[in-house]
């Protein structure tokens, strides 16, 4: 009894996982494994292996769990603080300034990442400095209280109230 549990833990460790999209290293085409009625382990386990998994989702929606946002309350709302805003060219350059960084900065990104030794240089960078920013500010309680202070002065300077 105790070499058949063996036998199949053995086996059910050893099994090929199988997914709906096979890896496709070489340009041999992919093949299922044999299924034969001599085989040591049961057929059913490929079955339930390939068959995917079927989720049934139903929403519903009730007045008292329901956050449900009127479009014209919505579009009033932000029409009211439009009119409130007193320079709305600063405002729209602005935006306009903050699309463009993204763009850039996406394109500046994307280079980045296509030279090919980059991008695990700057994770190893990134890692580094966190390491250091863990040390120097979170470890300790009295770095941690400096950085809370330093936050809050940051926050006053932002805010305009210092």
């Amino acid at each position: 009894m105790a070499a058949t549990a063996a036998c199949a833990a053995t086996t059910t460790v050893f099994l090929p996982r199988l997914s709906s999209h096979p890896a496709r290293c070489s340009a041999l085409p992919y093949l299922p494994p044999r299924l034969s009625s001599s085989s040591s382990f049961p057929i059913k386990q490929f079955s339930e292996a390939r068959r995917p998994l079927l989720v049934q989702i139903r929403a519903s929606s009730s007045e008292e769990t329901s956050t449900s946002i009127d479009a014209g309350e919505l579009f009033s709302d932000l029409k009211e603080k439009w009119d409130a805003v007193e320079n709305k060219s600063t405002v729209v350059l602005y935006g306009g300034g903050a699309i463009v960084a993204v763009w850039l900065s996406s394109i500046i990104v994307g280079a980045v990442n296509s030279v090919p030794l980059l991008p695990k240089i700057l994770e190893l960078v990134g890692l580094g400095y966190t390491g250091w920013f863990v040390y120097r500010y979170l470890l300790f309680k009295s770095s941690r209280k400096e950085l809370a202070t330093d936050i809050d002065a940051l926050k006053k300077k932002i805010a305009g109230t210092e």
